[in-house]
């Protein structure tokens, strides 16, 4: 299988699974993560999403061309049809943390930058490489990254094609966190685990109102998380944390 998927304690772990192509994504490893994105969105007992690669070499380097036939059909009967490929079914207000254990280049850098938390083993690099083949990072590429990190450092990258290390992702803001290769997956577990200890709708009012908040006047994003602070206010679950603080035990989530 090009992906394996499971879930363990409301943490969904899905793993692209092709190390000896560098877990590019073949046509299947497409279908599939569709399908997976959409149980992630549907499934109430998950909560939190950990998206990373197998091995240590490379996380995920876009597009497998090799396998990848070329279009039998033009783009507007594609794009009118289907869309953009993987991107657009990340879309949930469930958090989702991308461990990024080594080469995360064109499609597997834009899968990253619609990831909520970006963490990186050391030997990670990080790059959009499309205009040295006369391509262009089209899934999210040339919008999300002058969002993710300084405009003239995300320019470089652009039109250039060259790749930043690790180090320097940390340095610009790509990624919170660098640790060595084997403590990875754990520094995600970490995350993913605290993040699935705090109450469902919560942690969804405060991914929805930082990402909407992006694209209103200041004003309107604080009104806008006020309005989300009123709806979470008649909830069972702020009931229950108030009365697990008071009486000190750890509070059981309904997420209602």
């Amino acid at each position: 299988m090009g992906v394996d998927f499971k879930i363990e304690n409301h943490v969904a772990y899905i793993t692209l699974n092709r190390p000896e192509a560098m877990n590019s994504l073949d046509p299947e490893s497409t279908i599939q993560l569709k399908e997976i994105w959409g149980q992630v969105r549907g499934d109430d007992d998950i909560r939190v999403a950990v998206l990373t690669g197998t091995g240590e070499k490379s996380f995920c380097t876009g597009t497998d061309m090799k396998k990848t036939p070329p279009p039998s059909e033009c783009m507007a009967s594609i794009w009118l049809r289907e869309g953009q490929p993987i991107v657009p079914h990340m879309k949930t207000w469930k958090p989702i943390i991308c461990a990024i254990n080594g080469y995360a280049v064109g499609g597997g850098l834009e899968m990253a930058l619609a990831c909520d938390l970006r963490i990186a083993s050391s030997n990670a690099k990080f790059g959009l490489t499309e205009v040295k083949v006369a391509s262009l990072a089209g899934l999210n590429g040339t919008q999300c990254l002058p969002r993710a990190i300084p405009q003239a450092v995300a320019m470089k990258m652009l039109l250039t094609g060259e790749m930043i290390d690790a180090q320097e992702a940390l340095r610009v803001g790509l990624v919170s966190d660098v640790v060595e290769p084997q403590g990875l997956m754990d520094l995600a577990g970490k995350y993913a685990t605290r993040i699935a200890g705090n109450a469902p709708l919560s942690v969804k009012a405060a991914k929805q109102a930082a990402v909407m908040g992006l694209d209103m006047p200041l004003d309107h994003g604080i009104a806008f998380s006020h309005l989300l602070w009123g709806a979470l206010r008649d909830t069972e679950d702020r009931k229950e944390g108030f009365q697990a603080f008071s009486e000190k035990r750890a509070p059981e989530w309904k997420g209602r």
